[in-house]
């Protein structure tokens, strides 16, 4: 473990998951590597958060504040046991759940501010990972507040939208979307929040109306410890990874489909390996199909950083075709590997990945004539990959850290205890 310098005290760090898996989405990674590299700084860090629980490394304390996991794998949008029910809260969650909406960024706020409150003491300040919810109002009866905004859902909800083409479907969205109208309320009375690109931090500005000023941008990275380059690793012949949930359009992957198809039909060993759920129905299965390339498709999830860096350490290329990342870590992993890259310029993938033809080649989104460009480009030619690999490793390196986003992230907890110093008034 590092120590603090300049004689300043560790703090003592409540971080609140409400929903941390670290296989699907980027919250989960998000809450394991932050809280990691501030234990190694030095800092008391405990991990407060709801099923799936996050993966935690040694030195951080994870506490179990359990909702009624309503959409657990085994058994999406059950119905519990009466004795399950606990409380009000319980009741609530699940007939919003019925009713079909999502409400776990409300009732796991409401827990979080009552278990908070019961332990006021016991901690500096409170960092709420993109929870927005009523219970996590600023408040004199809490510790000082910062909350990390990875990207509005309201860009979610628009794209999700744009892509239904029913209108029970849109129905349905607008419903289940019903929470990020509390989100809006909420951000506008934050007093700090942490952002991780330029990218997302107009996008808050703009769809959830926060002053410009209480919004700043802490870029994350990759663990470049696991995500590095693998001198023994033999590269296959044709091998693009990308990491995409099927079921969510704005990751792109139906264009990544149709892409591979057209490459195929000039490089016929290309194929592709997408970290992620293979899946029974939907737009992409339908793709899958259409185009005629599911045999040329792997899918793979659960599976570790280290087999996850194995697998890009394999691989001639790596791609994200996303219409819009908030960040991007995919991109972040592929090149601390020295996976040579193709990537959209969706949202703020250019601010990680870089400029086209130095770090990444670089292509419009939703264009799969574009994708296959590219992706045919790299596959062949040996002497750019040599050099995307070392210039996106050298990115990585210099910009994109879990210990560099540790170290500014503490130094905003420390400002907002200053602030709360100066005027214990302006959390309320």
């Amino acid at each position: 473990m590092t120590t603090q310098t300049g004689g300043e005290r560790p703090l003592r760090i409540a971080l609140l998951s409400y929903r941390g898996n670290p296989y699907c989405g980027g919250q989960g990674v998000y809450v394991r590597h932050l809280s990691r590299e501030l234990a190694r700084l030095g800092h008391r860090v405990e991990v407060i958060g709801a099923q799936p629980y996050p993966a935690l490394d040694d030195g951080v304390t994870l506490t179990r504040l359990p909702s009624l996991d309503l959409y657990r794998d085994s058994d999406p949008f059950r119905t519990p046991a009466r004795d399950e029910f606990r409380d009000w809260i319980d009741v609530l969650e699940f007939a919003t759940m019925r009713t079909g909406g999502f409400p776990e960024p409300l009732t796991f706020s409401l827990r979080a501010r009552r278990h908070l409150a019961a332990r006021r003491r016991d901690f500096d300040v409170v960092h709420d990972n993109q929870t927005l919810g009523y219970g996590l109002l600023p408040s004199r009866a809490l510790p000082p507040l910062v909350t990390t905004i990875h990207h509005p859902i309201t860009v979610d909800r628009r794209l999700e939208l744009a892509a239904a083409d029913r209108l029970a479907r849109r129905l349905s969205l607008r419903r289940w979307y019903a929470f990020t109208r509390m989100q809006k309320r909420v951000a506008r009375r934050l007093p700090t929040v942490l952002t991780v690109s330029g990218a997302s931090r107009r996008e808050i500005i703009e769809d959830f109306a926060v002053p410009p000023s209480r919004v700043h941008v802490v870029p994350i990275g990759a663990d470049t410890r696991v995500y590095r380059p693998d001198p023994a690793a033999r590269r296959v012949p044709g091998r693009i990874v990308t990491t995409a949930s099927a079921d969510a359009p704005l990751k792109g992957l139906v264009h990544l489909v149709e892409a591979l198809a057209k490459l195929r039909t000039e490089q016929p060993d290309a194929h592709l390996v997408v970290v992620g759920t293979r899946p029974a129905s939907g737009p992409v299965a339908a793709a899958l199909d259409a185009f005629g390339v599911a045999g040329a498709t792997e899918f793979v999830h659960g599976i570790s950083d280290e087999e996850l860096a194995a697998l890009l350490n394999s691989a001639q290329a790596a791609c994200v075709p996303s219409l819009y990342e908030g960040f991007c870590l995919p991109a972040a992993e592929a090149m601390a590997c020295g996976t040579p890259l193709v990537a959209t310029t969706g949202g703020a993938i250019p601010e990680v990945a870089g400029p086209d033809g130095e770090t990444c080649l670089a292509v419009p989104p939703g264009d799969a004539g574009a994708l296959a460009a590219a992706l045919g480009r790299l596959l062949g030619d040996a002497a750019l990959r040599d050099r995307l690999a070392a210039s996106g490793r050298a990115r990585v390196l210099r910009h994109f850290t879990w210990e560099r986003a540790a170290a500014a992230t503490a130094e905003h907890y420390r400002a907002a205890l200053a602030a709360r110093k100066a005027d214990p008034r302006a959390h309320r």
